[in-house]
């Protein structure tokens, strides 16, 4: 059954009419009429850093395959229709288990096979300094190690790998784990210039959560956020929840890097979406959840992931900085999905993971390939 879409375009302000299916069938447009009242469309967002949502946790010890599938139902009704779970630092087999769920839960049908397309390792190759590693587990921190990675591989499909390439052997590493098509990101680290750019001439092509994970006093120069910031071969991405990146900062480093190469990232956990109070989650042991959202380590200014989620990093971009809709969007759409290796643009042929939004980033109505999400 075919279904029309129609729609402000963001860039050009005339309206879109998609025919849909499970996927686009047909676009057309035609020009706004006077006075008529529509909502921009866009494609479903893409959020490469989700830990946790809705009281579920990729890296707790209750992790299923329909846990999972639980998740990505909720994120797709806030317009997250793409996603990638994020686990971090811990032991091998917690890594390998958590993966094995994530492939059981794409088998399970091409919806969720195509809304997580694989999985976001952040750690355990990290910083073990204070300040760069956050609130992962010192014990488990390890050197930097490509077999490893090769047998979590074969557990689930691993297509992000965060690491801090503060040591010699890090480039040969790097190197060949992208080799073996997983694409490295630079974060939680104090590595030094010469040493990010030895990374990046080795493969390293991301940044994960830019101006997060690193110490709370740096030289004024370098230091590693100027020089992934000035790496053009590095694609950033940045938490916009009003917590881990202040509005001046996000919007001087999405300036820095432009719309093309910068998206944003919930780093959302299971308490995402929670009433403030005092919690104890699998990552970071007792956190607080305060009223204004920060999401902290009890005891430590420390930031404990994020309660937020993407579409909320949308607003905030859209009301705290001086970004159009459209380059706000590509954030969450077109940057993130040329990570994927995906065509966003709404054309013929596309799958119909659509949302529909008002000026000021507040989503209406989400379609995952095609069909109607109930929103909460």
């Amino acid at each position: 059954m075919t279904t029309v879409i129609p729609g402000l375009d963001p860039v050009r302000g005339d309206v879109l009419e998609l025919h849909v299916d499970t996927m686009i069938t047909h676009v057309s447009r035609r020009p706004r009429e006077a006075g008529e009242s529509l909502p921009f469309l866009a494609p479903g967002f893409i959020d490469l850093q989700v830990n946790g949502f809705a009281g579920i946790d990729v890296n707790g010890p209750d992790v299923s395959a329909e846990r999972i599938a639980e998740m990505s139902v909720a994120l797709a009704g806030i317009g997250v229709t793409t996603w990638v779970p994020t686990i971090v630092t811990a032991p091998e087999e917690s890594i390998c288990h958590a993966l094995r769920c994530i492939a059981e839960a794409r088998a399970a049908s091409p919806v969720l096979a195509h809304a997580i397309p694989f999985a976001h390792v952040e750690g355990p190759f990290l910083s073990a300094e204070d300040g760069p590693r956050g609130v992962h587990d010192l014990e488990q921190i390890r050197p930097l190690d490509a077999d490893e990675v090769t047998r979590w591989q074969a557990a689930g499909p691993v297509g992000i790998l965060t690491v801090s390439p503060h040591t010699v052997d890090a480039p040969g590493q790097i190197a060949r784990i992208v080799s073996g098509g997983v694409q490295v990101a630079i974060g939680h680290t104090h590595a030094s210039t010469p040493r990010i750019t030895a990374a990046v001439d080795a493969g390293a092509s991301l940044s994960t959560h830019l101006g997060n994970g690193i110490f709370p006093h740096l030289a004024r120069h370098p230091n590693p956020i100027w020089t992934q910031l000035a790496e053009d071969r590095l694609t950033c991405g940045l938490i916009a929840d009003g917590h881990h990146l202040p509005a001046e900062t996000l919007e001087v480093m999405v300036r820095a890097k432009g719309p093309d190469r910068a998206f944003l990232v919930s780093d959302a956990t299971e308490l995402a979406g929670r009433e403030p109070g005092l919690y104890r989650t699998a990552v970071g042991g007792e956190v607080e959840l305060t009223v204004d959202g920060r999401l902290s380590f009890v005891g430590t200014e420390m930031l404990a992931g994020a309660a937020s989620e993407v579409a909320a990093g949308l607003r905030f971009v859209l009301r705290s900085t001086s970004l159009s809709l459209p380059d706000a969007l590509a954030l969450v759409t077109t940057t993130p999905g040329r990570v994927l290796g995906r065509d966003t643009t709404l054309r013929a042929g596309a799958v119909a993971d659509l949302v529909t939004l008002t000026a000021d980033g507040t989503i209406q109505q989400v379609w995952q390939h095609g069909v109607p999400i109930e929103r909460p």
